[in-house]
């Protein structure tokens, strides 16, 4: 018998997250059966999307959702023996039983140099997200201005360098001095730190006179209401997120959108990663090989220790980490 720790929603969020809203509970897992395996958590993950998907997925009591790197320690299952690593969707838990038939394996000869971590990252869900939003969705080509918010986070860190690769000019914004340094290293050619500029719209301005062909949106809200004024014609926006909107227990509102976009013939589109799946496996091998090149940088915010997820969290949304934010068990 395996003593398991997860983390369930006590309290359904109202207005930013708290520590009340969470509770660490222990429970005792079955042995394993026939074409199972018993998994323990190496790696656990933290994403803006786990607030708003709350709402619609959980009810109080519930584990939290989430994605971990885990280790198999015990297996009757053939196509996972022991000692491999897996993507596993089973929420913010140390151990879980699987079927097998939501384990997903880590690319074959995953480099030792290479941190397992970044399968929920650069290599994992953010770095596919990347990749669908800008070549899916937004339909990059050289020569393109393309704008993206929350670029230091673990999806726009990767937009970014994905359309350097790609031969566009990036402009990317995020809310510290310290993330703009980030985002210079990264090759970024204009960045702004949108606390502190006196205008947003002056300093989109600044940073592309002439605007910008592709926009990938993680934030939403009053960012967007400026940035869709500064599309050029034939514009297209991919539409990640909204992160300044998750909190809120009253709905912003807005302009409306409509005569920008036929004025201009935009086209904005909302994507969910899952969308091209039957991808993921040749994409995930580019990103790996670009990683390899060292056309692909990354960052890591790590925290360690399980009782410590609540904490990582809140961090996560109010901005503190650059690049992924991982729990390290």
């Amino acid at each position: 018998m395996v003593n398991a720790k997860t983390w369930t929603l006590r309290k359904h969020f109202v207005g930013f997250p708290k520590f009340s809203d969470f509770e660490m509970k222990e429970e005792k897992l079955p042995k394993i059966k026939d074409g199972e395996v018993l998994l323990e958590a190496v790696f656990l993950s933290v994403d803006p999307y786990m607030r708003p998907y709350s709402v619609v997925l959980m009810k109080e009591g519930d584990v939290m959702i989430g994605a971990q790197i885990a280790r198999i320690v015990e297996s009757k299952n053939p196509r996972f023996p022991v000692g491999c690593h897996v993507v596993a969707s089973t929420g913010w838990r140390t151990h879980s039983i699987s079927d097998g038939k939501d384990l997903q394996l880590l690319l074959k000869d995953w480099p030792e140099s290479i941190p397992k971590s970044l399968g929920l990252g650069t290599i994992g869900m953010p770095g596919l997200t990347a990749y669908y939003g800008l070549m899916e969705v937004c339909q990059v080509k050289d020569g393109d201005i393309l704008l993206v918010n929350a670029a230091a986070g673990a999806v726009g860190s990767v937009v970014g360098q994905i359309a350097k690769i790609k031969g566009l000019k990036v402009v990317g914004c995020a809310g510290s001095d310290k993330k703009v340094a980030y985002l210079k290293k990264l090759g970024f050619d204009e960045v702004f730190n949108y606390k502190t500029v006196s205008s947003l719209e002056e300093a989109l301005k600044k940073c592309s006179a002439e605007g910008y062909d592709c926009y990938f949106d993680n934030v939403g809200g009053q960012f967007s209401s400026v940035a869709l004024e500064q599309m050029r014609m034939f514009g297209r926006i991919a539409v990640c997120g909204g992160i300044s909107l998750y909190n809120d227990t009253t709905k912003q509102t807005g302009p409306y959108v409509q005569t920008v976009m036929n004025f201009k013939q935009l086209r904005m589109e909302g994507f969910v990663v899952n969308r091209w799946k039957h991808k993921d496996e040749e994409t995930l091998k580019q990103l790996m090989a670009w990683v390899k090149e060292g056309k692909l940088k990354y960052e890591e915010h790590i925290t360690k220790g399980f009782e410590n997820m609540p904490a990582a969290f809140m961090g996560m949304l109010k901005g503190e980490n650059t690049g992924k934010a991982i729990i390290a068990v």
